[in-house]
């Protein structure tokens, strides 16, 4: 039996979309799920006829209401609920220590297919010792399939793949693992980008010669290449594409996310006790992918 799942609950419409999200990812583990919601963690726009209702009915309905109607959808998932009248991101990062995964919601910019990432769930990323999966506003479970022959959403076509951003200075372990597995619990391949950058010579004139760039390139290639090969043989059901590109990683994870299930990315862990320090490529996929990010801690 895998650890439990986790989601973060506020009653508002990201957190629900990611509790929904949480109850898949629990049955994709044979895993229980388990609702945390800390009192003192629900926006003013969501409570209903604000003012009316007391505090403490208000922390009850919540987590209620959500165990309903995941229970409807979910008939065979084991779910239990917890209030925590605790401060937000000290219960969440209590929740995730013995989780196998903590889910929590990101709101959807308007017009802009992304992420708008709060303190909370920012905080909770920065200092959570298990992955954090981020999910957005009105992200449904047919979102994670590829259309139907018809061109149509679906919820029983193959998932798309799982999208990996593989840092190839500090390749972990942890990070590839958590991919290949999702990949492998999803029964869909799994794309692999590295984001490189030219020397600095190479700007300056000194080597414009497409034979060098075909060498780069082709280093980088054999050199991801060589980090996954293990990995490769472990999970051999797995159909890996890897790819070497030039450029900031982000900006061509953020891409590839509108055609990706899940999106994995790292994050070091620095021993920083207060901030938000979760690098710049994870901090913009956070903010502008499409898809749910799946941030995981590693050394």
């Amino acid at each position: 039996m895998s650890r439990t799942v986790v989601a973060g609950l506020d009653g508002s419409p990201e957190s629900l979309a990611a509790a929904e999200w949480a109850a898949r990812e629990a049955e994709r583990h044979d895993a229980p799920l388990r609702l945390v919601h800390a009192w003192d963690w629900q926006p003013l726009p969501y409570v209903p006829l604000a003012g009316t209702e007391p505090h403490r009915y208000w922390a009850e309905r919540v987590p209620r209401e959500a165990t309903e109607k995941l229970r409807r959808h979910h008939p065979d998932l084991k779910i239990d609920a917890e209030q925590v009248n605790e401060q937000p991101i000290d219960a969440l990062l209590a929740a995730a220590a013995d989780a196998e995964v903590l889910v929590l919601g990101s709101r959807g910019l308007s017009g802009i297919g992304g992420f708008l990432v709060g303190s909370v769930a920012l905080s909770v990323v920065a200092h959570a010792t298990r992955p954090v999966v981020l999910v957005r506003a009105g992200e449904q479970e047919q979102d994670e399939h590829l259309r139907d022959a018809s061109g149509r959403p679906s919820t029983s076509s193959p998932y798309r793949d799982v999208l990996l951003g593989l840092d190839l200075a500090r390749p972990s372990d942890a990070v590839i693992e958590f991919a290949f597995d999702a990949a492998l619990r999803r029964g869909t391949g799994l794309r692999v980008i590295h984001g490189w950058i030219l020397p600095p010579y190479y700007y300056y004139g000194a080597a414009i010669d497409p034979r060098l760039n075909a060498e780069l390139a082709e280093q980088e290639t054999g050199t991801l290449d060589e980090v996954l090969r293990p990995w490769r043989e472990k999970y051999p059901t797995v159909h890996v594409t890897a790819r070497a590109a030039v450029g900031p990683a982000a900006d061509h994870l953020i891409d590839a996310a509108a055609d990706a299930s899940l999106v994995v990315v790292g994050r070091r862990n620095r021993g920083v006790p207060i901030g938000a320090h979760i690098g710049p490529v994870t901090h913009a996929v956070l903010h502008h992918a499409t898809a749910p990010v799946a941030v995981v801690p590693h050394d």
